[in-house]
């Protein structure tokens, strides 16, 4: 039986309680495929290596995804309407401080190796920790802001650069109240968003839609804010690692990429986290191995191979492996006559009976 979606149980301030909030940071698995998802975003943002941008961070919960955009050189402000998710996202925040604090007065006792360029060989060997460890490490900077992405965002026309998100915008479809209805509050949403956006600028928001109708729903609302693009959907045809991403940009000759597939899914992948191997097992039938052309030799080599496995197999025939002919392939002279034979045989069945009627009648 399926599990209850969460927005269905009432608003995600409620919902996200400080129970709920440690629960959702403290495992493993969640934290790899919240920092995975957030590690496509920023792939389908598609910002050139070696640019620093300011992102904005939609729905940033325990800041996972933050870490995830800091890990890949830029700056970010985060937005939840959950207070104990963002004081758990303080928490990370304070941590990563005090634990810099001692390698920055070493760096400063030490000037002559700041200049030899020692922190990039720092984040080099970082780099080469493994990925599971390197998603949990804390965010070091983040500007954090309680508020409801229902009502609109409260930033200033032109601030970001870019916007992620990561699980939070399939609870705009639902209607919390009267007065906060699902088309109010995705209009509201975009609408301030393409406002804080910088043109130029793009969005990528990963999202869990109830169905089919629903992404439409949210696509639709993006499009009336005046955002080009659509929904791009990784891998369609897997039940657990189908995920959603909404890529949106201020420039209307703007085209969405396209979804990753399974050729992508050969390292840490979702499905990979969660315990599930996709890799193995029987393979599947393609059309070009399955329409191998059966023809009397072939037919004649399956039955002396049944024949060396002991199996009982007819004799072979000059019948054996003859292409019985279809109902279409059949000749329309050959249906006439076929027609002209049972018509003589009609006949002769009445000629007969007349006869034997008129020797009855005779005696």
């Amino acid at each position: 039986m399926a599990s209850r979606r969460p927005e269905l149980t009432g608003p995600p301030e409620l919902f996200y309680d400080a129970k709920e909030a440690r629960k959702y940071t403290s495992s493993s698995r969640m934290i790899n495929v919240q920092a995975e998802i957030a590690e496509r975003c920023i792939e389908l943002l598609n910002i050139p290596p070696g640019q620093r941008r300011l992102v904005l961070d939609i729905g940033c919960g325990s800041g996972l995804s933050g870490a995830a955009l800091e890990a890949a050189g830029h700056a970010w402000i985060g937005c939840d309407v959950s207070r104990d998710m963002l004081r758990i996202a303080s928490e990370r925040v304070t941590d990563a401080g005090k634990q810099e604090q001692p390698g920055e007065e070493e760096r400063s006792d030490d000037g002559e190796e700041e200049d030899d360029g020692s922190s990039e060989e720092e984040d080099d060997s970082s780099s080469s920790e493994p990925a599971s460890k390197r998603r949990r490490k804390t965010c070091r900077t983040a500007e954090l802001v309680e508020h409801d992405m229902g009502l609109g965002l409260p930033f200033r026309n032109g601030t970001f650069d870019a916007a992620v998100s990561v699980s939070a915008l399939q609870w705009l479809c639902y209607d919390n109240s009267s007065e906060q209805s699902a088309p109010r509050r995705l209009a509201r949403f975009f609408g301030s968003l393409y406002r804080c956006l910088k043109r130029s600028s793009r969005a990528a928001l990963q999202f869990y839609p109830q169905d089919e109708a629903q992404a439409a729903l949210v696509a639709t609302a993006a499009a009336k804010a005046g955002f080009a693009g659509g929904v791009v959907v990784d891998f369609p045809n897997s039940a657990r690692a189908k995920k959603h991403y909404l890529c949106l940009s201020m420039d209307r000759s703007y085209r969405k990429p396209t979804g990753a597939t399974e050729d992508r899914r050969a390292g840490n992948t979702v499905d990979a986290v969660r315990g599930e191997d996709r890799g193995g097992g029987r393979k599947k039938k393609t059309k070009a191995s399955s329409s191998k052309k059966k023809d009397r030799d072939w037919l004649l080599a399956k039955k002396e191979f049944q024949r060396r496995q002991g199996r009982d197999v007819r004799p072979d025939t000059k019948f054996s492996g003859r292409k019985r002919k279809d109902a279409s392939e059949v000749p329309l002279s050959s249906l006439g006559g076929a027609k002209k034979k049972a018509r003589a045989k009609k006949k002769k069945a009445r000629a007969k009976k007349k006869a034997r009627a008129k020797k009855k009648k005779a005696r």
